[in-house]
């Protein structure tokens, strides 16, 4: 399987305030795919999530909304360029209103830390030094 490009759908409850929240993370929003249901959050030129009011998400599935503040079913993971750039978006997340999901970790060769969003959604940040892989 190939593709282009990433789109990972997310429900949430409230998408204003959600909106609000990962904008404190320097996030940008397409406003052409950005209205009162849905908001096209750009990670980067290859990798979107879609934030969907949770009346709109339920046009998209047959299954019951998952509580994510209970239940897990994803961790969605996106790679940074440093240690500094990891503790810089999860601090920022914290200070928006996130939660830790876990401790941050040194693994030598990849350094990661974890926060969950307004909703209860797991992101984890990573940064692999794949000069330090065959060690």
């Amino acid at each position: 399987m190939k593709a282009d490009k990433v789109f990972v759908n997310l429900p949430v409850k409230n998408l204003n305030q959600t909106m609000e929240f990962f904008s404190k993370l320097g996030v940008e929003f397409v406003a052409q795919f950005t209205n009162e249901d849905a908001a096209c959050m750009k990670i980067n030129d290859h990798i979107f999530s879609m934030l969907l009011t949770e009346k709109h998400f339920k046009n998209f599935t047959t299954k019951e909304i998952a509580d994510s503040t209970k239940h897990t079913e994803v961790i969605v993971s996106l790679s940074a360029e440093s240690k500094d750039q990891v503790n810089d978006i999860v601090k920022r997340a914290l200070e928006a209103g996130g939660k830790p999901s876990s401790d941050s970790q040194d693994h030598g060769f990849m350094y990661q830390w974890g926060f969950q969003d307004l909703d209860g959604h797991l992101w984890e940040v990573l940064f692999m030094d794949e000069s330090n892989l065959s060690k």
